[in-house]
This record gives structure tokens, sequence and C-alpha cells, in this order.
């Protein structure tokens, strides 16, 4: 594969170059077959080419293929804005603009949030990824690869550490450290906004703790910071439900949104409560490409297709299918370095230990290779890059699951 016409700061995990892709299977240009357990990182929930997708796709490329909805309004943005109010699983009537990519759904909660508030401050969390747009960056809770050599970031921002039930954080210490935050750090007034993911992502697949959720929302309420919740690789059906946040049992007042929300075409949304969705004056959001008619498309057909009970019945089946094949590995004893399993329903982690041969990370990178040459595509994720994050299509069927999750068992016994 030729790189020579492409920068060296793109970080590539898999050396290959895919052609074509049906569901969770893909395919390189030497024919070569592969199962997909990457999804684009996230993106493709419905997994390559989804029939339902593609034929609404076509449609609208017959029909029309763009307009700038800031100049000319079309149709596909106006019943994406509506579907989402019944989508969402919020209390409130939701507004929403869209954009292009997570990052810009993330850059304009900031701008909300600031307009809203009259703030600057956010807080933000340790692990956590929002994007590699400048002001996103800042949010991100790990310097490496991310933020080396860029200097001063767009800010104020402070980070916490992140409390789960697949950390050694609990809520009291989380708690603890914010107070500790407005004590040391910086009045509690000036805090525009808390943003924080109900799963991580990059971080490891890790569940943000239900106790804290609840004692960060009051503490929101009580001091009118805005709580935006980062859905934008767990949300559309990642955990088992539309968002993550349902598993919480607490409502943000912001969502992000992105990744698998089009099914593979560039889309995301920035959506919430009305009155801080308005706080911007007229004209201060939009974009020249954000809801282009054709990813407007395509986004209809996910949220139909995404319907609670094909949610339940995909991310249960998946859910139980990893957990039976991490069982085994870890009961055989064969694989020393195989720990925890992080995450929720189909949005899974496996974590990488250090063992008297390797440290963690360097047996995962020895994984992706040797489960590339047994035909499966994994991802990593996590601060030392030790967790490995299985992001098969929720629509992958029993049979290649069973058979992606066997190539990497077959891996594992070459580390």
């Amino acid at each position: 594969m030729d790189l020579s016409h492409i920068s060296s700061a793109l970080g590539i995990v898999h050396s290959l170059c895919i052609e074509r892709g049906k569901n969770a299977e893909v395919w390189d240009e030497e024919g070569r077959r592969y199962i997909d357990f990457v999804g684009g990182i996230g993106v493709l929930n419905l997994g390559h080419g989804h029939p339902a997708v593609v034929e609404a796709v076509q449609r609208q490329v017959e029909t029309l293929m763009h307009s700038a909805f800031n100049a000319i309004p079309h149709r596909g943005y106006l019943e994406v804005a509506k579907a989402l109010d019944a989508f969402v699983p919020v209390s409130y009537p939701l507004s929403c603009m869209l954009t292009n990519s997570g990052a810009e759904a993330t850059e304009n909660a900031l701008k909300v949030a600031r307009a809203a508030t009259g703030r600057q401050g956010v807080i933000a969390f340790d692990d956590g990824f929002h994007g590699r747009t400048l002001a996103a960056l800042n949010l991100n809770g790990k310097v490496k690869p991310y933020k080396n050599g860029l200097g001063a970031l767009p800010g104020p921002v402070y980070h916490l550490p992140f409390p789960s039930r697949d950390s050694d954080i609990d809520a009291d210490q989380a708690m603890a450290a914010l107070e500790r935050l407005f004590e040391v750090e910086t009045p509690i007034d000036e805090v525009a906004c808390i943003i924080v993911e109900p799963v991580q992502g990059e971080g490891g697949f890790r569940l943000l703790c239900a106790d804290f959720a609840a004692r960060l929302r009051c503490l929101c309420d009580r001091h009118g910071i805005v709580l935006i919740f980062d859905e934008i690789q767990s949300g559309f059906g990642r955990s088992g439900r539309r968002f993550a946040f349902s598993h919480l049992g607490v409502e943000p007042d912001l969502t992000l949104m992105g990744k698998s929300m089009a099914a593979g075409l560039p889309l995301a949304a920035l959506a919430g409560r009305r009155e801080l969705m308005d706080a911007i004056v007229k004209g201060g959001l939009g974009g020249t490409y954000s809801g282009n008619a054709v990813a407007c498309a395509a986004a209809r057909v996910v949220m139909d297709v995404m319907s609670e009970s094909n949610l339940r019945e995909w991310g249960d089946r998946q859910e139980s299918l990893i957990a039976d094949a991490h069982r085994r590995w870890q009961a055989s004893r064969r694989f020393p370095m195989v720990g925890k399993l992080t995450g929720i329903g189909a949005m899974r982690g496996i974590v990488f230990e250090d063992t008297a041969t390797a440290t963690g990370s360097e047996h995962l990178m020895a994984l992706l290779s040797a489960a590339r040459d047994a035909g499966v595509l994994l991802m990593p994720s996590g601060r030392r890059r030790n967790v490995l994050r299985l992001l098969p299509p929720l629509t992958t069927e029993p049979d290649i699951l069973n058979e992606g999750l066997n190539c990497i068992e077959q891996a594992l016994e070459t580390l």
C-alpha cells in the first residue's frame, strides 16, 4: 500500500486496503476476506451496506444531493430533527443542529454552553475522548498522541478521574476530586459545563458510575452548570439501548451524537434543551455541509431500523457470545494476559495485563497482527493502548461473530 502522499501524522492500525464490505465482512484489494470487529471505529453498527440504508441513499442521490440548510432548507434535515425528538429518550422537547462530525458537535456544544451560562470553564474526565479539533483536543483526557507539541489549547479545562466499576475510581473519590477542584482550581460559578461519556470509547469501554452520574446531575442543577453527555461512540445502539445514558438513569442537558447515526455517511448532531440551543444569536450555528441530504436519508432509516426490540436482541446476543468467549479464555489459563471484561451490552472491551514476557500493550499489539493473519480486524483503546475494543456490527450474524471470536482465540494461541 503506497502511503507516500499521506501525512505520516495519520496513525494507521492495519496496513491493508479494503475494497468492499457486506455486514460484518470485508475484502481487501487482493480478495482476502476478514471479519470486521472495528466497524469504522463504531460507525457501522448496522454493518457494511445495510440494504435499507443503501436503498434510501440511492433514492436520495437521484433527487437531491445537497443543500446548505442555512441558505435553503431541505426536507431531510427537518425530518431527521423531528425523528431525533422521538428517538432520544429524554423527557423534554428536543432542539438540535446537525453537523458533519462528532468533533464539530463537541465544538458547538462548548459554544452553546458558554452563550447560555456566560461562563467559560469546562470540566472533563481522565481518559475521555471528544475529538481532534483544537477546542475538543483540550477536553481529551490524555496527552499522547493528541496534544503533543501543540502548546496552549483553548480553555480553561479541568480534568477529573473517571469513576467506573471498570476502573479503580469510585463515586466518592471522584466527588472528592470535584470538591478539591472548586476549592483549589476554579470557582464553581465560573464553570459553564461538564462533559462526560456515559461509556468511554477511546478510554477503554468503561461505564460511568450511575451513582456519580446522579450526583453530577444534582450538582449541575444546583449551580446552573450544563451537563453534556458525549454519546458519539456509545449512542445509536452500541450499549444495547438507543443511548447509553439510559443505563445511568440520568438525563443530560445536551447530547452529542455521531458515528453510527448515518450508517457510514458523515453526519452528527448536537441536541438538547431548547432554552440552551437558542442561547446563541441567529446565524451563530450552522455549516456548509452540515445535514447533507444524502446523509440525512441514511439517518432516517437508521432510526427506523434501531427499534428497542431490535437493539435489545442484537445487544443481548453480542453480550452473551462475547462474555462466553471471554470466560472460556480466562478459564483455560492458557492466556494469562487476558484480563477483565469492560463495558456494557455490545460495547465491550478486554483488558490485556502485563506478564513476565511483555506489557499488556505489547501483548495487544501482537494480538492485532496475529488476529489479522487469522482473518479478523481489531482495534486497541485505553490510555496504555492495552484494552481491546470490540466493535462488530450489531447486525453481525451469530455464526460470523463466533467465527471472529474463534479467530481471536486462534491468535491468542500464538502470543
